[in-house]
C-alpha cells in the first residue's frame, strides 16, 4: 500500500481517537487497531504521539481552511462571498465533528506546541472576514459607519460566533441537527441585517438611557 495512503489511514484512527478521548487517554495502540496496522509501523511513520497529534492538528486545520476558502469566489458580492463562507465552514464541521472536535477543544486543552496551529488558523478565517466587512463598508460614506478598528473587532465576534454556533450545531442539544445551511442562514440574520445598518449609519442606543448618577 502506497506510503500516503497508509499514512492517511493512520490520521483517519488518530483524529477519532483523539477527539473521543483526548490527547491524555488516547492509546496508540487503539489507534493503530483502528487502523488496521502495527504499533511499530505508527511509531515508524509518525515518530511519537506528539508528533502524530500535531499532523492530525495540522491536517484538520488546512483541510477546514481550505473548504471556506474555496467557496469564496473573489468576484461574488460581499454579503454572497460571506454566506458561502459560512455555508462552507458548517458544512465543513458537520461532515467533520471529529476533526472539528480536534481543532476546537482538544488542541487548546492541550495547549503548547499545538496551540498557535489552531490560533493560526483563527486568524486566517478572522482575516478573510475582515477583508469582506471592510469591503463591505467601502464607499458606504455614511455617519457613523465602522471604522477599521471596529471593522476588525466585527470580524472577531462573528468568528467566534461561528465557532461557538458550530459547537451547538454538532451538538444533542440542536437536535434535530440543522443544516449548514440553516446554520449559516442564522448567523447572517445576526450579522448582516445588523451590517447593513452599520453601513447605514445606524446605531445601537439604548430605548430607555439610564439616570446620569446610575453605576
Amino acid at each position: 500500500m502506497p506510503r500516503e495512503v497508509r499514512e492517511r489511514q493512520m490520521l483517519d484512527a488518530a483524529v477519532e481517537v483523539f477527539a473521543r478521548r483526548g490527547y491524555g487517554a488516547a492509546s496508540m495502540d487503539e489507534i493503530a487497531e483502528l487502523a488496521g496496522v502495527s504499533k511499530p509501523l505508527v511509531y515508524l511513520y509518525l515518530q511519537s504521539k506528539e508528533e502524530l497529534f500535531g499532523a492530525c492538528i495540522r491536517r484538520e486545520a488546512h483541510a477546514l481552511m481550505e473548504a471556506v476558502t474555496a467557496a469564496v469566489e473573489p468576484d461574488d458580492p460581499a454579503d454572497a462571498r460571506l454566506w458561502n463562507g459560512l455555508r462552507a465552514f458548517f458544512a465543513h464541521t458537520a461532515d467533520h465533528p471529529d476533526g472539528w472536535a480536534l481543532l476546537s477543544c482538544q488542541a487548546r486543552t492541550h495547549g503548547e506546541p499545538f496551540t498557535p496551529v489552531v490560533a493560526e488558523l483563527r486568524q486566517q478565517i478572522v482575516d478573510l472576514v475582515t477583508r469582506l466587512i471592510a469591503a463591505t463598508c467601502e464607499g458606504a460614506g455614511k455617519a457613523g459607519a465602522p471604522t477599521d478598528h471596529e471593522v476588525s473587532g466585527l470580524a472577531h465576534a462573528l468568528v467566534g460566533a461561528a465557532e461557538s454556533l458550530a459547537g451547538w450545531a454538532n451538538s444533542p442539544t440542536a437536535a434535530p441537527q440543522p443544516s449548514a445551511k440553516q446554520t449559516a442562514a442564522t448567523l447572517m440574520d445576526v450579522a448582516w441585517v445588523g451590517l447593513e445598518n452599520l453601513v447605514a449609519g445606524r446605531r445601537w442606543s439604548p430605548t430607555s438611557p439610564p439616570p446620569e448618577d446610575a453605576p
